[in-house]
């Protein structure tokens, strides 16, 4: 139960985080930007990667939601969905990342 909640509170973290990227507001949580230096930070277009993070923490929410579900039902099937989340997460984010890096 206790591994639940917290997979829970993870999933609603993730979401508010993916709501707030898709719209452009906070932080910007990639690693293009993190890693960028202050002048190529001023000069980025910020909003390609805003939506690729948004996208990201998007499936880690249905991935941690899916483990919830998965705890709470039983359901064993569901860990394969949960697979399949992370694998599109891990290829969205490196397919992105050379479509983006293509159009500088």
């Amino acid at each position: 139960m206790v591994v639940g909640i917290v997979c829970f509170v993870i999933a609603v973290t993730a979401f508010i985080i993916s709501f707030f990227q898709f719209r452009e507001k906070g932080f910007l949580l990639n690693n293009a930007y993190l890693y960028a230096s202050k002048e190529e930070r001023e000069k980025m277009n910020k909003k390609p990667y805003y939506r690729q993070t948004g996208f990201v923490f998007l499936l880690i929410g249905i991935m941690f939601l899916l483990n919830v579900i998965q705890a709470i039902t039983k359901f064993e099937w569901l860990f394969y969905i949960e697979v399949a989340c992370v694998v599109i997460a891990i290829l969205y984010a490196v397919v992105s990342t050379i479509i983006v890096n293509r159009k500088k």
